[in-house]
């Protein structure tokens, strides 16, 4: 199982498309984080407001993954890709032109860029029927390391809203999405062995299996936090440690840089000791780093090491929860990635919630802390109850080659 193989077994023009497309759109996803305090100057926002401007678009990017998902199994990913990209220039565009001068327009912008979070049920499943099982933990790592283009949001928008304003940002954001939606209708391809639509039936039969729930439960945690950080951590380091908006664009960029840059590496990791164990190594240090963030330790830059493993192992956990994924849902793998993906959007929209209604009602972000790290605990137990389900039915040796 080497690199090089790897790289043979596949379709390499689509699964750089995807993640150029799923990177992208994320960058556009959580704009509105490292943003946030700009436009909560210009338009007078509470605090309160600020942090409802960031959940926004994590809740609507999260719903909209079911309908996605079935489209894409409907339609195809490549189709269903391009209309959403091109949903996602249009609302860049129209917010660019110096409109916004209400909190309800804020509002309706936030909810518009929910589009971009949908990306991952289009990625996911495009990458996926590429490749043969033995891979779909690297190749879907690969695909899915979006959360990279939440580092670009976080180091690059403060300082370009500093210099030029917050709504020239939404311009520059044209640029990039421009060229990936080019680069995406000239190479992008849906793989031969796309399987035949479903009855809607099987859709609805596939969501109510519990294993998609217990999928639902771990990437609610682990895409989720991955989220929730990238959208709240400008506005955590400005208001903790009283850090400068550009500082904690800079201080929020290293730390979801650990988390992006290293999805892949969970896929890998799965690839070769099995999601399930990848993933209780990976939840375990989520729960110790969180609970010393929880801590407030006094200086900040210890806090963004302590974010930077969490971050990681969070990025890490996404990347082995979608080596099992295809391997359960063979024929619905759109529908239930866009299941899936909604429950890891939810996740972010409610820890960001927690985490902000943390330092609204108390002061700090201590409780909201806590309460995300013993979330991980939650998602242990669960793994311990299904490991042998799953190691004993789907995912023995006679149905799939791939460790499990």
């Amino acid at each position: 199982m080497s690199f090089s193989d790897f790289i043979k077994s596949g379709h390499k023009p689509t699964l750089f498309s995807a993640f150029l497309y799923s990177d992208m759109s994320f960058m556009v996803w959580v704009l509105m984080g490292p943003l946030a305090l700009f436009i909560g100057q210009d338009l007078n926002l509470s605090i309160d407001q600020q942090y409802n401007l960031v959940a926004i678009p994590l809740l609507t990017g999260a719903l909209l993954r079911i309908p996605m998902g079935l489209l894409v199994d409907h339609f195809g990913p490549m189709r269903v890709g391009l209309l959403s990209q091109i949903l996602i220039l249009i609302a860049l565009f129209l917010a660019s032109r110096g409109e916004l001068t209400s909190v309800s327009g804020a509002y309706l912008l936030a909810a518009a860029l929910g589009v971009a979070g949908t990306s991952m049920a289009v990625a996911l499943p495009l990458t996926s029927r590429w490749y043969p099982d033995e891979y779909q933990g690297l190749a879907l790592g690969v695909a899915g390391a979006a959360s990279s283009g939440t580092v670009f949001a976080a180091l690059l928008a403060p300082a370009l809203a500093e210099l030029y304003g917050w709504q020239k940002v939404l311009e520059f954001a044209l640029y990039p999405m421009g060229v990936t939606f080019l680069v995406y209708l000239a190479f992008a391809k849906d793989s031969p062995r796309k399987p035949e639509p479903q009855k809607f039936s099987r859709y609805m039969k596939a969501m109510l299996d519990p294993d998609a729930w217990w999928f639902m439960l771990l990437y609610a945690m682990a895409f989720g936090g991955v989220v929730a950080l990238a959208s709240i951590l400008v506005l955590y380091f400005n208001q903790q440690y009283h850090l400068t908006a550009v500082t904690a664009g800079y201080f929020t960029a290293a730390t979801v840089l650990a988390g992006s840059a290293l999805r892949p590496v969970g896929g890998w990791l799965a690839d070769h000791w099995g999601g399930i164990r990848s993933m209780q190594i990976l939840y375990s240090v989520v729960l110790v780093t969180l609970t010393l963030v929880g801590l407030t330790p006094s200086s900040a830059v210890i806090t963004m090491a302590l974010l930077m493993i969490a971050m990681a192992s969070l990025g890490m956990s996404s990347g082995a929860v979608f080596q099992l994924v295809p391997l359960r849902f063979r024929k619905e793998v759109g529908a239930i990635t866009g299941l899936v993906g909604a429950a890891g959007g939810l996740g972010g929209f409610f820890l960001a919630q927690i985490l902000g209604k943390s330092k609204v009602l108390s002061g700090d972000f201590q409780a909201g802390f806590f309460i995300f790290a013993g979330l991980s605990i939650l998602c242990l137990l669960g793994i311990r109850r299904v490991k042998s389900r799953w190691r004993t039915t789907w995912g023995s040796g006679e149905m799939t080659s791939a460790r499990v």
